[in-house]
């Protein structure tokens, strides 16, 4: 009777707290659309900012951001699921291993700012990228590489020894059990921890700030050296150097509705990639 009671305790406690995260992120999302609908317009979405970025639109900071954002997942999706696949199925030891664990961890709790400043010296100053979407993308890469590989390690351990063993014993080999099995079992999982990094990469101001980010740009990138408008830096200016802040308070708003937006529907993309996957194998 008292286990249960106990029981019964945590599972409200449990509840409570999951009532309370989806209350606040219920009220968080009803703030931006209330005071962001209001300038959500065809225009909006396919014009360039005007006057003085008081009216107009931000169809180029939103095709930046979106250019930004699969860039990031496009180079360090490669990387995190080899490092991930290496550290895990090949179980290696050694000093220079535990190093690369260390630092995977604590690359999680790194500013983003420190990443802006290290893309900056990199990849905009010694490799001669420039301010550009290149410079941005790698950087946001690098950003969200932590997070892809942990998540990589936690799918690929939760796929049973067994299923390795039993394609090992078919006669297949470690490479071929690695592509054929372990990585289709672990895809969901893997899927789950790009879609988190999406969220990440494209709501960071910091980052493109140094690396990519333009304050006022009328045309779309038409190279992957050239500058770009994106939606977390507009705001981040319309509400810090704008000079009519009646007219641009509005506009910051609709444009946080904007990446909002933009995050859920890559990432229902995502989420569906991942789960048309994992049918697959299941079936």
């Amino acid at each position: 009777m008292k286990n249960k009671i106990v029981e019964n305790i945590g599972f409200i406690i449990i509840t409570l707290c999951l009532l309370a995260t989806l209350f606040f992120l219920a009220l968080i999302i009803y703030f931006i659309f209330a005071k962001g609908i209001s300038v959500i317009s065809w225009e909006f979405l396919t014009c360039a900012p005007r006057k003085a970025m008081t009216a107009g639109g931000v169809a180029p900071a939103i095709a930046g951001t979106i250019f930004l954002t699969l860039g990031a997942v496009i180079f360090a999706l490669p990387l995190g699921m080899s490092c991930a696949i290496y550290l895990n199925e090949y179980n290696p030891s050694g000093f220079i291993v535990n190093a690369v664990r260390i630092g995977v961890n604590n690359l999680a709790g790194v500013p983003s700012v420190v990443f802006g400043l290290f893309g900056l010296a990199v990849f905009v100053k010694f490799l001669g990228f420039g301010v550009s979407v290149l410079s941005g993308s790698l950087t946001l890469g690098i950003l969200i590489l932590p997070a892809i590989i942990s998540a990589s390690q936690e799918a690929l351990t939760a796929v049973p020894q067994s299923v390795r063993e039993a394609s090992l014993a078919l006669g297949a080999t470690k490479l071929q059990t690695i592509v054929k099995t372990v990585i289709p079992s672990a895809l969901p999982g893997i899927m789950t921890g790009v879609i988190l990094s999406i969220g990440r990469a494209a709501g960071e101001t910091a980052p493109i700030l140094f690396t990519a980010a333009a304050f006022y740009k009328r045309g779309y990138p038409d190279s992957p050296f050239s500058e770009v408008m994106a939606l977390p830096y507009h705001i981040y200016a319309l509400m810090t150097e704008g000079t009519r802040p009646e007219l641009q308070t509005p506009i910051a708003y609709g444009c946080a509705l904007l990446l909002l937006a933009i995050v859920l529907l890559i990432s229902s993309a995502a989420i569906i990639l991942r789960n048309k996957y994992g049918r697959y194998y299941v079936s």
